[in-house]
């Protein structure tokens, strides 16, 4: 019966691709492989086939993060605090934003850009741009800053090509850069050992991404960003925030 179960939640998780993953609800109906519901009895070589499936779906699901394309308001990021010392080390002024000044340069920003930033949803792979217009898999040389804060985050120098077509990098520029945490939708609704680490912005608290740790040496982290949470700066351009000391 504990297999049938995990299997049977197996289906659920991964049975229609990934791209339209349970409601932050989490409230689902199990389903036959590729959506077909069953009106009778399941034989257990068709349970196994479906699961096997399920188990190959979890992969691309933990790889995209699980929410692809779809916004997720019951979890919505929370204006979190810095959390942190006022300044980084790398010179940046880390004084949280106001819910009004997130707010307004939220406003300025696409339907898209607003779901990934404050509802934690996630970009299609291979279709993300920045808030810029630069595509999520540009390799020119360049700094990747928040789409909000304005604050440095990561360097094309630790950006690799991780294969999911989203954003990866092995190390942000300064950890105390981002924040953190357990994933609020995963914490709510899933066993430790599932639980996600997502990663945001520490001035403006919006969302990022999450990061997992499968990526590269030095580090071994992959940091899984969207674009449409950052604005990519080529290297012969200013960035818009300088930091208020050299470290």
């Amino acid at each position: 019966m504990r297999t049938c179960a995990l299997l049977a939640f197996l289906s659920v998780a991964g049975c229609d691709g990934f791209t339209t993953p349970p409601s932050s609800s989490r409230s689902v109906t199990p389903t036959m492989s590729h959506g077909q519901r069953g009106s009778g009895p399941v034989s257990r070589q068709a349970l196994l086939k479906t699961g096997a499936a399920g188990l190959a779906s979890l992969g691309l699901w933990f790889a995209a993060g699980s929410d692809v394309g779809r916004p997720q308001a019951a979890f919505a990021a929370p204006r979190v605090g810095s959390g942190g010392p006022p300044f980084s080390k790398s010179g940046y002024d880390l004084d949280p934003l106001t819910a009004e000044e997130v707010d307004a340069r939220v406003d300025k920003l696409t339907e898209l850009q607003k779901v990934v930033l404050t509802q934690a949803g996630t970009e299609r792979p291979f279709q993300g741009k920045t808030v810029n217009g630069y595509n999520g898999g540009i390799k020119a040389e360049g700094t990747w800053v928040s789409a909000v804060s304005g604050v440095p985050l990561f360097s094309s120098d630790t950006k690799y090509d991780s294969g999911t077509g989203w954003p990866s990098f092995y190390a942000p520029i300064d950890p105390e850069h981002v924040i953190e945490r357990v994933d609020p939708k995963d914490a709510a609704s899933m066993p430790k050992f599932l639980q996600r680490v997502e990663v945001l912005d520490r001035k403006s608290g919006t969302h990022l991404g999450h990061v997992f740790n499968d990526g590269p040496k030095p580090t071994g982290k992959r940091y899984c960003m969207n674009a449409a949470s950052m604005a990519f700066i080529p290297k012969e351009e200013p960035l818009p925030v300088k930091p208020s000391f050299k470290p």
